[in-house]
């Protein structure tokens, strides 16, 4: 698996690279976790046999149910079904990931894109700031942004958006740096193409295999960053249903009522596996494409 900000090198996709992910039987079976989860999160609402269990009303008769018929995964402290709040989990965690992508990509990029083309000053000072932010270990940053916040899904997807822009920021940067050097672009420049054209017409496009793949693997670290700060108590508060929380909340039962974490853990390695395989295949399949 591929860590954060770990450099991805492809440059264009077509015919050949679907051809070269299909081919593969790892990226299959990626794809096929990830559509299963987003399938599931989308339509919770009638896909969960107890979608009432969200909140905090449980049936306390059924409280630390083992798996069984009725409740396939078990109930929690509270009586409610485990795999209903899995699933809603999943859902609040795939909204967390597009919402941090979202803000920290186009963050990350432009800064990558500037830096790497303008050079001078200009590289030095962007380079700089986000060297500092790559100095910090991604979780204690997030972990101290969030003493400072009240701990809430917006808070929450701050805080990893804040320490998140800045790999995207230094691929964009290398990915650039390269690009700069290509006859399109001394082309464009000798036509007298404005700077705001030859970023974002000319060297973006380039980009955009590297930008993609390094997304996709990242809402698997993206999910896994946020249920780490929910299982510090640090994230989403209860009663609504967060992976990570879920995980802290039934190691105190530990071992007698096992599932109580078990489940929400491999949910959590799932999801993150599953768009692991996705971003690797995505890599691969580009590669092949040349």
């Amino acid at each position: 698996m591929s860590e954060p900000g770990s450099p991805v090198l492809p440059k264009r996709g077509g015919s050949k690279a679907v051809a070269a992910y299909f081919a593969n039987p790892l990226s299959i079976a990626g794809l096929v976790i990830v559509a299963v989860i987003v399938l599931f999160a989308v339509f919770a609402d009638y896909l969960t046999p107890f979608p009432d269990h969200v909140g905090p009303i449980g049936d306390f008769a059924a409280m630390n149910t083992g798996p069984g018929e009725i409740y396939k995964l078990g109930t929690d402290t509270m009586g409610r079904d485990l795999f209903t709040r899995i699933i809603f989990g999943y859902r609040l965690s795939l909204i967390m990931a597009v919402v941090v992508l979202a803000i920290a990509t186009p963050i990350g990029v432009i800064v990558g894109l500037v830096a790497g083309y303008k050079g001078g000053w200009t590289d030095y000072v962007l380079m700089r700031l986000t060297d500092v932010f790559l100095a910090v270990p991604p979780l204690v940053l997030a972990m101290a942004i969030m003493g400072f916040l009240e701990p809430t899904l917006m808070n929450g997807m701050l805080a990893i958006t804040a320490m998140w822009w800045p790999w995207y920021a230094r691929l964009i940067y290398n990915v650039t740096r390269a690009e700069a050097q290509e006859g399109y672009v001394l082309a464009a420049e000798t036509v007298g193409a404005s700077t705001a054209h030859i970023l974002f017409r000319e060297i973006l496009p380039n980009c955009w295999p590297s930008i993609l793949t390094k997304m996709t693997l990242d809402v698997g670290f993206v999910i896994l960053m946020a249920s780490s700060l929910s299982f510090l108590g640090l994230g989403v508060q209860p009663p609504t249903p967060d992976l990570g929380s879920m995980v802290a909340d039934g190691a105190k039962y530990m071992p007698d009522a096992w599932w109580l974490s078990l489940w929400p853990a491999i949910a959590i390695l799932l999801v993150v596996l599953g768009f692991n395989l996705v971003g690797d295949g995505l890599r691969e399949a580009f590669e092949a494409e040349g």
